[in-house]
């Protein structure tokens, strides 16, 4: 057979592409079917779409087995974009079957915690220590705050810290002084849920049930929550991609519980100017992906004060539902992130900015 292409006609040769052109598409939705497959099978591990390993892993072996004609460095751009369109079917497979996201033409949501709406109107406040250490801190703080509009105080009655010498948290008793506080200067209270097995202890004191970075990836807590009758304020996880922080969210809808608040509180990256990254655009893409409230924490993504208030205007600007901030009466000797709470003349100064914004109905003298 003689394979010489100058013994065909240009119109041959024509015909003979368009043979290969179709082979190649019935060959590449084969792919694609096989892709959406292992797409659900990672959907059902927990496990992220992109694998960059094994990725390189499937290439090198391609190389090996190159003949040619085709150079090794255009065959790679080839299947590098192959494999580009392969976790975009993926994703695609899975938006069509999550329960968390947004509806076409469907409202933003609306979470109540206790009586304070969040999502769908005025942005909200929360504010508070980083940890409840007694009474008085509690009181003197949430009196400051509550008059200066804060609706939800903050506050970590059990305290996940790196070191285990390091203070832990009041446990049942800080649970009872955030209620005891939050009821005395009508405000709401949302705070941290360490364990499945906790779920029930703190939705006894607590309207919001806040689940941390270090367990966005607790499978039996997010089940756990997803059965409680109290909204969940989910914290995206410091090295979590936004399609995990979704599928977390997911994971707590199932269970029967739709009432969650997004919280984007900073990724770790290689920056030390800031304790984490603040990832503004993860409050848009949230904000377009589900019709779940999204909240940004500042003090845990800046861990520092002196810039809270720019980033506070763009994260509103982002979209944002709400503002979280880390407040204390005294924070020289608070018992944890004492450089990142603000002190009264602080808290007051920011949050008189933060309501002066447009975001915010102006009140008449």
């Amino acid at each position: 057979m003689n394979t010489d292409s100058t013994a065909y006609s240009l119109e041959e040769l024509r015909a003979r592409m368009s043979l290969v052109n179709e082979s190649l598409m019935e060959n590449l939705n084969e792919y694609f079917r096989v892709a959406g497959e292992i797409g659900a099978a990672k959907d059902a591990l927990g496990l992220p779409h992109y694998d960059a390993a094994r990725e390189s892993e499937m290439l090198g072996e391609l190389l090996k087995k190159n003949p040619g004609p085709m150079p090794d460095d255009l065959l790679k751009k080839v299947f590098n974009e192959i494999f580009r369109a392969s976790v975009e079917v993926m994703s695609r497979k899975k938006e069509r079957t999550l329960k968390v996201l947004r509806l076409p033409g469907a409202p933003d949501a609306v979470v109540m915690a206790g009586n304070v709406a969040i999502g769908g109107g005025e942005p909200v406040l929360f504010g508070g220590p980083c940890a409840v250490e007694g009474r008085e801190q509690m009181r003197a703080t949430a009196r400051r705050l509550s008059s200066l509009g804060v609706k939800v105080l903050r506050g970590g009655a059990f305290k996940p810290r790196t070191s285990p010498y390091s203070f832990q948290g009041l446990e049942e008793e800080g649970l009872k002084i955030l209620r005891e506080t939050a009821d005395e200067f009508g405000m709401s209270v949302v705070t941290e849920v360490l364990g499945a097995r906790d779920v029930e202890l703190v939705s006894r004191y607590a309207d919001m049930l806040q689940i941390g970075t270090r367990n966005m990836f607790n499978y039996s807590l997010l089940k756990e929550a997803g059965k409680a009758a109290k909204p969940v304020f989910l914290k995206r996880g410091m090295m979590a991609t936004i399609d995990e922080f979704i599928l977390a969210a997911e994971y707590i809808y199932l269970g029967g519980n739709e009432n969650i608040v997004l919280c984007e509180r900073g990724i770790r990256t290689f920056e030390t100017q800031t304790r984490n990254t603040l990832d503004l655009a993860a409050v848009a893409l949230l904000k377009k992906s589900t019709a779940l409230p999204v909240v940004v924490d500042l003090s845990h993504a800046l861990g520092r004060k002196d810039v809270m208030k720019p980033l506070a205007y763009a994260a509103l600007a982002a979209g944002a539902d709400g503002l979280m901030f880390e407040a204390h009466y005294r924070p020289a000797v608070a018992l944890s992130d004492c450089d990142q709470q603000l002190d009264p003349d602080e808290t007051e100064e920011f949050v008189n900015f933060v309501l002066s914004l447009p975001f915010f109905a102006k009140k008449e003298a």
